[in-house]
């Protein structure tokens, strides 16, 4: 049994000695100490709610938190660095010492974590020889103007602050593309006054391939396999064994199901894991959401894009819940741990706002002259090097290609097209250009006519080796009849807070029709009576809605798309006033006329995990 009353960062300010590795057992400030880890991150949970989620870690008897720091959220332009509100590392991280948890950070530069492009600006893939996770010059200029902003803000929150571990770059044994990569990161880390000890995490595969010398090398699993962590000796010998990502869940792709880990299972896997001896962080302890455009993708043999929910069958829901996991580890932990737990928080109840009717309109091409200025390029131009953003280019949302065609014929995007584009002859639809379908059929008409292609960026690949090849938009040639289209307008929608206020002065909105093909976006109100309280917005059970993304005053909810699995935006009660609340929904097709809000999630047809 363990009683770490005493090790709390609070206690041990100021502390000398650090978090240490002796035999086979970890020192904090020379007392044994093992870490009972959680993973949550900051950036994929309402800020007003971070508190709560570190208390629920303390009563499920966890000591440490983990967390990822996305490099593409902080610095969303090249040059300008974001660490205020929601990003508000330090914020987060005192936190976390105030609550008496360690932190174990991450701060990549790649983290993988189902993020857009693992966490790696897309900026980065504006030079067409771009080597991201290698000692490509252009990629570690990057990485150390960015080392240069982060650093500073998380040094001094080791010694003086909870930080007691720090991971070198993730899973670097799956890609290991450049030996010296490792170094050159652990070197960065050092040489910007990182004293604490170091880690790197990986998958048994990758194990060997991405180990750095001076830093303890962790394992990464769901299922315990006979002697998996005695596979760690064969790598280091005599040093305590940690597995930095235990996963007690998994994600989802639109498209496929809702996957579930049996919590049986999980908590009788993490009693055997501590009791062979080693640490553990569980990922996640808490995933929340991956609001707004941000969301990865796989690439294995199809490209499949993940669901806006990181609720991850995780110990606590999406909204911060408790599930039989909580209970079960808890139950487990205060048997292992010296002292009682503190009590779990009370649950914050949610609403059901109802029906919430979308009663105005304005279409996409309307919207167009009065709110987007094109860029007139001669070719096609990927959304990374479309010249916006002081020259940073488009990251995420959609971008619209318009070029004149004179009659009709064949339309072939040559595997061109990242990743969906739906397609218009003027205004009227004619189908969609993808991974599968590559080829459609223009129909002849008189005059010259604006041929558009709406495509939509459905979030780049997170993992695997192929993160050189994410960029997005047209990425080459669109062929009519086997000529090259030319001389485009490239119109972009990212979507960003301030087109969406202007969106709300634009002339042109009027009432929605019975029945209406988008693209366009529509708006209505929520009116909130009392204090608002979490909520979780239906479209797919109305009639209607097929794909698009939700706006709920200015803030970017994320994505829905009726395949599925997902049906619920999760939808947290601090970004709701009382009053009037606006709700705009850009949807791509055919539009309803009604969302409900509703007080459950539902996140789609279950499958337990193999």
């Amino acid at each position: 049994r363990f009683n770490w009353s005493e090790l709390i960062p609070l206690r041990l300010w100021g502390r000398t000695l650090g978090l240490q590795t002796e035999s086979s057992q970890f020192l904090l400030e020379g007392m044994p100490f093992r870490i009972f880890g959680g993973s949550m991150h900051y950036f994929r949970v309402p800020r007003e709610y971070w508190e709560d989620r570190m208390l629920k870690m303390k009563a499920c008897g966890l000591n440490t938190l983990t967390t990822y720091v996305p490099w593409n959220l902080h610095e969303q332009e090249r040059g300008k660095f974001d660490f205020s509100r929601n990003l508000d590392l330090e914020a987060f991280l005192s936190l976390a010492a105030k609550n008496g948890l360690w932190v174990i950070l991450r701060p990549g530069p790649y983290i993988c974590s189902e993020w857009d492009l693992g966490g790696l600006p897309s900026w980065l893939l504006q030079d067409p020889e771009m080597q991201l996770r290698t000692t490509y010059k252009g990629f570690t200029e990057a990485v150390d103007a960015y080392f240069d902003h982060l650093m500073p803000l998380v040094v001094p929150l080791q010694a003086r602050g909870p930080i007691i571990a720090v991971q070198v770059e993730n899973e670097y044994g799956s890609y290991a593309k450049d030996p010296n990569y490792m170094t050159y990161v652990k070197m960065a880390l050092l040489n910007r006054g990182i004293v604490e000890l170091l880690m790197t995490s990986d998958n048994k595969n990758g194990l060997s391939f991405g180990l750095v010398e001076g830093a303890l090398a962790t394992v990464n699993f769901q299922k315990l396999e006979p002697g998996l962590l005695k596979y760690l000796d064969t790598v280091q010998k005599d040093q305590p064994k940690m597995v930095m990502e235990y996963w007690t869940g998994w994600f989802d792709n639109w498209g496929g199901p809702h996957y579930v880990f049996d919590a049986d299972e999980m908590v009788n896997t993490v009693a055997s894991i501590l009791k062979l001896g080693a640490s553990i962080n569980l990922y996640m302890f808490h995933g929340g959401t991956n609001f707004g455009f941000m969301n990865g993708a796989l690439e294995a043999d199809e490209y499949k894009s993940d669901v806006t929910s990181y609720d991850y069958d995780a110990v606590l829901t999406e909204a911060g819940d408790y599930t039989s996991k909580f209970f079960k580890l808890r139950q487990l932990f205060s048997m292992i741990i010296g002292q009682p737990l503190p009590l779990p928080p009370m649950i914050e109840s949610k609403a059901s706002y109802g029906a919430i009717l979308l009663h105005q309109y304005i279409s996409l091409w309307d919207v167009l002259p009065s709110l987007l200025q094109p860029v007139k390029s001669e070719l096609p131009v990927n959304m990374e090097n479309v010249h916006l953003n002081d020259s940073s280019g488009q990251s995420y949302g959609y971008v619209l290609y318009e070029t004149v065609i004179f009659g009709g014929g064949q339309l072939h995007s040559r595997d061109h097209v990242r990743d969906r584009a739906q397609v218009f002859v003027n205004t009227m639809y004619v189908g969609e250009l993808d991974y599968n379908t590559v080829e459609l059929t223009l129909p002849e008409g008189q005059g010259f006519r604006q041929l558009r292609l709406l495509v939509e960026n459905r979030g780049r690949v997170n993992y695997g080796l192929a993160l050189n090849e994410q960029r997005k938009g047209l990425i080459g040639d669109v062929f009519l009849n086997k000529t090259p289209l030319r001389n485009f307008k490239i119109y972009s929608l990212e979507m960003k807070p301030g087109f969406m206020k202007s969106l709300r002065h634009v002339a042109g909105w009027s009432a929605v029709p019975d029945y209406f093909v988008g693209p366009a976006f529509f708006r209505g109100r929520l009116w909130i009576e009392h204090q608002p309280q979490d909520t979780f917005l239906k479209l797919q059970a109305s009639p209607g809605w097929e794909k698009g993304v939700v706006f709920v005053n200015g803030q970017n909810l994320g994505r829905y798309w009726k395949i599925g699995p997902q049906e619920t935006l999760y939808l947290p009660g601090p970004w709701l006033w009382k009053g009037s609340n606006e709700i705009v929904i850009f949807e791509e097709r055919t539009a309803g006329r009604i969302i409900q809000s509703v007080d459950i999630p539902y996140l789609g047809r279950t499958q337990y995990v193999d």
